[in-house]
């Protein structure tokens, strides 16, 4: 299933969309990385350079508000962002480097399962950040 595209679904919440804050949409939607405000500032400002990083913090947080863009913090202090529908997935974090490596994997998801059913939770979702350093 495809999801719509940032714009579409910021237009479905009724805001109103500037130019400025199309460019920031096309921006985000792009990104295949999780960037931080300033990086979504800096890739806006080289489509629109009047962008400020002030717009660009207030759409990222009205597009949060509205369940568009989820936060992440990945343990450096900044705010990151990705989509919000994105298909499901986990996260490992270079803490030497700060990468961020997306993963999917069936056994711990299974298992994740079966904890919470053991405790007696049906589950409704959950975030898994795994932090550590590359082995030599």
């Amino acid at each position: 299933m495809t999801r719509p595209p940032i714009l579409a679904r910021a237009e479905s919440h009724g805001m109103r969309l500037t130019g400025q804050r199309r460019v920031i949409a096309e921006v985000l939607e792009a990104a295949d990385d999780h960037p931080d405000t300033e990086t979504v500032h800096a890739r806006a400002a080289a489509v629109d350079p009047a962008i400020s990083v002030a717009t660009v913090y207030r759409t990222v947080k009205l597009f949060e508000e509205a369940g568009i863009l989820e936060r992440r913090e990945f343990g450096d202090g900044r705010a990151r962002w990705e989509d919000a529908e994105r298909e499901h997935h986990d996260h490992l974090i270079d803490v030497q480097t700060g990468e961020v490596i997306e993963f999917c994997d069936p056994e711990i998801e299974a298992l994740q399962e079966r904890i919470a059913r053991r405790l007696g939770y049906e589950l409704r979702g959950h975030r898994l950040e795994l932090f550590g350093v590359r082995r030599p």
